[in-house]
């Protein structure tokens, strides 16, 4: 895409030096809504009715007529009951969604018995349209004609995603119905009557308001699949035991707190889920079931568990107190008396709070939970927190991971609490979820490492990640491949991947002679992308292996891995010279075709071989040759995000810069939302990048950035580019001298020298004109008394910093003004006194309430959170990296006079002290 460079001004963007490769290339770059319906549908003239039949009859497809995925489907469904074409007398399966006018709606399934006698499936759903968010909507179903019940040879019906509140009557007629489909309704009971279908064979009434069950439940001695997770369900009625015939039965996410002892006398049942309920016990007959294959009892309150089912190797167990001390209950009236455990909320200028050994929940101001446990500190503590922007030397990613949160720092470090802090963390859900896994990343002893973590959802974008912590330090949210580990003893053992069934590590024994522990990860790369990659149709790969281990580097006796052949790719057919085994151990970097050295074994399926050391293994299917280099590239592929750039300019202050790195498929949609409050160039040509990479962006034209930030490196922006985070800057510029020199990213941009430039994009961006005579930097000439809001630990604003803030205000100061709590009265003297000069209105305002708040405490807060009322979210950041920056000098300070101690150093972080903030 060939921008416009007609405009005065460019952003011109960079890539970061230490992470540029010489062979990479920097690219420059609906909701269909059907007619309004009618109430009925009206019958025409013959030749009217004619043309309708025949539009209708492409829906037909043999004895299937399909109308939930078409417009108007009851209008074409009434037409078709009106002409009664032979074809429509031998249709078994009808589709209808039940997004329609519901006066039609039931006009329409009233017609059903008469037209469609035949009908032995019947499926009225919702789900069609979704909300803004993505999510399904129910349909306007809230009840059936009773003459459905007339429907003699319906077997199967599908109720799911409508609005359904009792289950309707005709249903309990319908003695020949086999399946019957309830989910996502709202259902708060079953009738009593639904045990009399004799020929009911799969229920599911998931996503319901279920609180009980009817005894007569029990009854329904045909039925082979129950499924009634998530609903209310506290309790099952005996009766449940008396679904002999019954197959699987699923009762996960509800609120089960025991089981009845009748389940043992399901013998037919082969799968019993029961995850995430309340749980404290289970019949223990559940292990004497003959053909049960599953038992998943995970994310209960299980502390204890019969012997029979903790050995049963059916059982999934995960997520459950096992071995832990149930909480003693009181032992008398006086302990019955205790207090509950405190509860903080802080506000966001406070970022310390104090722990007594009573134990308190914390909810600091970034949404971040804790909770400590009566007993978790003998003495009473101080507990001080930061959240930080992510960058590279603090942030510590895997090849294929990619981070979803801010890094938490909470102190003091090392200092070890007697029971375990609870920690709830908010992060970004993942874009990719299969066979990946989030954890939350913590650092101990000088190196990093992942924490048992539990995932919890407040809302569809609103996800937690829960761990617990025996000490603090930084912590961190990222997304992973599913990791799977073992303790491997001196007898042997076998790892298999729990995403790839087929990738195996057999241990034999001898091994080793210390127990060690190994740990596996398995990445899988789309066909298309190798094939384009290469130019071959046919080549393939395996998924690629990731192997590592504690202790030793090598095993003492050879150790079998299995790999899967290369997709579409089976031992009796394959050529194998055009099979390599690549072979990578980092830091190198190549990967070593490894073929000739190792035996491979082959079956129909999959390939064996024997190592003494772990590292990354790779089979690759192809013609070509010097198949190290093309693996490199390969796996680059697969850790590259296609973004774009943005630069966007605000419509009421021209010098308010919005720079953003997006993905590609974000795109769209951000610039739809951010185009009312700005206006700028289309976005650049896609962009590869990786997670965790540093670019810059940086001005022609002599503009400078005009700010105090830690991010503004020799007048250019920093970004880190974090593939779920927001990659945005927003900046005010200034015009300064025109320099002789065209800067090096400019003459880059114009010149695109080489393979290997570091070039990326340049977008176009508009100069505001001249002000008079203020010069470069506006209020410079002001003679204004000297000024400090705030106070020295919290950080001080300046003068220099007021006017900072004042200068990017712009038309958004009134707003700004009424939420410091400047009367509207005194917003409209300013406006009519200054009535010539907006800057001096806003310099007058904002000076003017400075000097009302000197002295007071929480000032400086109360701007920050003007600031973001007022939807000038870029100017409070800015603000609060000069408090940080304040900060920082401060405690420098205390530290350079022997006040205090020295803190210690963020791990990894070697980047230089940034400039204090500017002074009057």
């Amino acid at each position: 895409m060939q921008l416009p460079r007609a405009l005065p001004g460019q952003a011109c963007l960079r890539a970061g030096t230490c992470l540029a490769s010489k062979d990479r290339r920097w690219a420059m770059a609906a909701t269909v809504e059907g007619p309004e319906l009618e109430a009925a549908a009206a019958a025409g003239d013959a030749s009217e009715d004619s043309d309708a039949g025949s539009r209708a009859l492409p829906f037909l497809g043999g004895n299937r007529l399909s109308l939930d995925l078409y417009p108007g489907g009851c209008q074409q469904l009434l037409h078709l009951c009106v002409q009664q074409p032979l074809q429509l007398l031998q249709v078994e399966f009808l589709r209808l969604s039940t997004h329609e006018d519901p006066q039609l709606l039931e006009a329409t399934l009233a017609q059903l018995p008469q037209s469609l006698s035949c009908l032995r499936s019947l499926v009225l759903k919702g789900g069609q349209r979704r909300d803004t968010l993505g999510a399904c909507l129910r349909g306007a179903l809230t009840n059936l004609p009773a003459g459905l019940s007339g429907l003699a040879h319906l077997a199967h019906l599908d109720l799911s995603f409508n609005s359904l509140e009792t289950l309707p009557a005709c249903v309990l007629q319908m003695r020949g119905l086999g399946a019957l489909l309830l989910s996502h309704n709202c259902l708060s009971e079953l009738p009593e009557a639904l045990g009399a279908l004799p020929a009911l064979t799969f229920l599911t009434v998931t996503h319901n308001r279920l609180q009980t069950l009817p005894p007569a439940l029990g009854a329904l001695s045909t039925l082979q699949r129950l499924d009634l997770s998530q609903n209310l369900l506290d309790t099952l009625p005996p009766e449940i035991g008396g679904l002999g015939s019954l197959l699987e039965l699923n009762l996960a996410s509800n609120r089960l707190q025991s089981l009845p002892a009748s389940l043992a006398g399901l013998r037919s049942l082969r799968l019993l889920v029961l995850h995430s309920n309340l749980l404290a016990s289970v019949p223990a007959d559940l292990a004497r079931l003959p053909l049960l294959t599953r038992l998943d009892l995970r994310d209960n309150q299980l502390r204890d568990l019969p012997p029979e089912l903790l050995d049963a190797p059916f059982v999934r167990l995960q997520g459950n107190p096992l071995g832990e001390a149930s909480p003693d209950a009181p032992s008398s009236p006086v302990a019955a008396l205790i207090p509950e455990m405190p509860r903080l909320f802080l506000t966001s200028d406070l970022d310390s709070f104090p722990v007594t050994p009573r134990g308190c929940s914390v909810t600091l101001a970034c949404g971040v939970r804790l909770q400590f446990p009566a007993g978790a500190t003998a003495t009473p503590i101080t507990i001080r927190y930061r959240l930080l922007l992510p960058e590279p030397g603090l942030v510590p990613l895997g090849p294929h991971d990619a981070l979803l949160s801010h890094v938490l720092e909470l102190q003091p470090h090392g200092v070890a609490f007697q029971q375990d802090v609870g920690l709830w963390l908010l992060f970004t859900p993942p874009q990719a979820r299969r066979c990946r896994e989030v954890v939350v990343r913590t650092r101990n002893d000088n190196s990093w490492g992942d924490l048992e973590t539990y995932l919890e959802e407040e809302a569809p974008q609103r996800l937690w990640a829960h761990c617990q912590v025996p000490h603090f330090s930084w912590f961190l949210v990222v997304s992973r491949p599913v990791s799977n580990a073992c303790l491997v003893p001196p007898e042997g053992t076998l790892l298999c991947s729990s995403g790839h069934p087929g990738v195996k590590v057999i241990f034999p024994p001898g091994a080793t002679e210390e127990p060690r522990r190994v740990s596996m990860q398995v990445v899988r790369m789309a066909g298309r992308e190798l094939q384009a990659l290469l130019g071959e149709p046919e080549a393939a790969v395996s998924p690629l292996l990731c192997l590592s281990q504690s202790g030793p580097p090598s095993f003492l006796q050879p150790v079998t891995v299995q790999l899967p052949l290369p997709s579409g790719i089976t031992g009796l057919s394959l050529d194998r010279s055009r099979l390599h085994l690549l072979y990578w151990a980092p830091p190198a970097a190549t990967w070593d075709d490894i073929t000739a050295q190792v035996v491979l074994e082959l079956t129909h399926l999959y390939a064996r071989f024997q190592v003494t050391h772990f590292s990354w293994y790779w089979l690759w299917y192809t013609t070509k040759n010097c198949v190290g280099g093309l693996a490199r590239k390969a796996w680059e592929r697969l850790r590259l995000h296609r973004v774009n750039l943005i630069a966007l300019q605000r419509r009421r202050d021209p010098e308010q810069v919005l720079l953003q790195c997006l993905p590609r498929n974000k795109v769209d949609a951000t610039l739809r939302r951010l185009l009312e409050r700005y206006r700028g160039p289309e976005p650049s040509d896609t962009v590869e990048m990786f997670e965790g990479e540093e670019f810059f962006a940086a001005f022609e034209r002599g503009i400078d950035v005009d700010a105090d930030r830690p991010d503004c490196v020799e007048g250019r922006i920093c970004f880190v580019f974090y593939s779920h985070l927001k990659n945005v800057k927003e900046v005010s510029f200034y015009r300064g001298a025109v320099p002789v020199r065209v800067p090096e990213e400019a003459e880059a941009a114009r010149q695109r020298k080489g393979a290997d430039a570091l070039w990326m994009a340049t977008l176009p961006i508009k100069l505001p004109r001249l002000r008079g005579s203020e010069g470069p930097r506006r209020g410079a000439g002001l003679s204004l008394a000297p000024l400090n809001l705030g106070d020295a630990e919290t950080g001080f604003l300046t003068q220099s910093n007021l006017l900072s803030v004042a200068g990017r205000l712009g038309l958004d100061w009134p707003a700004v003004a009424l939420h410091l709590g400047v009367s509207y009265r005194e917003v409209q003297r300013i406006r009519h006194e200054f009535r010539d000069d907006l800057d001096e209105q806003i310099r007058h305002m904002l000076f003017s309430w400075a000097e009302r708040q000197a002295g007071q405490p929480g000032a400086v807060g109360l701007l920050v959170q003007a600031l973001e009322q007022s939807d000038r979210q870029d100017v409070a950041e800015e603000v609060r990296a000069v408090l940080e920056l304040g900060r920082r000098k401060y405690q420098d300070s205390i530290r350079r006079m022997g006040l205090a101690p020295k803190d210690p150093a963020l791990p990894g972080s070697s980047a230089p002290q940034p400039p204090e903030p500017a002074q009057a």
